[in-house]
């Protein structure tokens, strides 16, 4: 697993919580570059990929929630991390789901003292999938042949923003790169059975995102075509001591979009030191 531990230039005497951020589906760690770029300056910020994505291995396998929740434990364990701000984005909400579960039970190997969720199908009844997300899981769970191309995978990422957003092509265009690396968009079909595995252990998940109390705060992008704003306005229903904070005009990835007000929403939240 491909992991970014950054700590800032004077992380001597820093005692902050680390960190620990969860890329989402299809796209890796790279996604957050600009917001690590600025909040690792205070903080140490953690940031793998998961396994199937960016510079991870590929396998041609079964995927599922539960194995990658297991690899973030190992991770965090390998990184002597006892405790972390819980940073979290589409997919990786779910995952964050899954540790937060295994908090409430007892099982976790480190403390989640914050979090924060982003853009994700909280409440996947709610999500609008788009056309491409619904013909892959219409498609065996298996390796395809000849996946999507470059060309095909940065028009449906873009499609994903807010109208006018202002996310540069080389940031589109890695993101599409990372995908293809080593063939992950062949996998796709296999990567993207998280939202069969998410509806069928809803309660799990998203019981554990609404009761788990450590801090909440919830950074949504209002203009998300897939995880629409309703979603954030229902978790803080069901978590009404969480701050909730609309990032206006913003889309499906805000890190993207608006990183400098993704990163102040942060720094807000986790109360990183000056």
């Amino acid at each position: 697993m491909f992991v970014a531990d950054r700590f800032p230039a004077d992380a001597i005497g820093t005692t902050g919580t680390p960190v620990l951020v969860l890329h989402g589906f299809p796209t890796s760690s790279h996604d957050w570059h600009r917001v690590v770029d600025l909040f690792a300056r205070r903080q140490r910020i953690v940031v793998p990929d998961l396994l199937g994505f960016g510079l991870t291995d590929k396998p041609d396998q079964p995927y599922s929630l539960f194995e990658q929740a297991d690899l973030v434990e190992a991770v965090a364990r390998d990184l002597g991390l006892e405790e972390v701000a819980l940073v979290t984005h589409d997919m990786g909400d779910s995952v964050g789901g899954e540790l937060l579960a295994r908090s409430l039970d007892g099982t976790l190997g480190f403390r989640v003292t914050s979090r924060v969720v982003t853009n994700g199908s909280i409440y996947l009844g709610m999500a609008h999938l788009t056309d491409g997300q619904q013909l892959l899981l219409s498609l065996p769970d298996e390796r395809l042949v000849d996946g999507p191309g470059r060309d095909a995978l940065v028009q449906a990422l873009q499609a994903t923003f807010a109208p006018g957003s202002s996310v540069p092509d080389e940031d589109v265009g890695t993101a599409a790169d990372l995908i293809v690396r080593d063939g992950g968009h062949r996998i796709l079909p296999r990567t993207i059975r998280y939202v069969e595995e998410r509806r069928e252990h809803e309660g799990r998940w998203t019981g554990a995102i609404e009761r788990h109390p450590s801090p909440l705060t919830i950074v949504w992008g209002d203009a998300d075509p897939i995880a629409l704003w309703p979603m954030a306005e229902r978790l803080h229903e069901a978590r009404p001591d969480a701050t909730l904070v609309r990032l206006r005009d913003v889309g499906h990835y805000p890190m993207l979009e608006a990183p400098d007000a993704l990163a102040a929403a942060l720094d807000h939240a986790i109360g990183a030191p000056s």
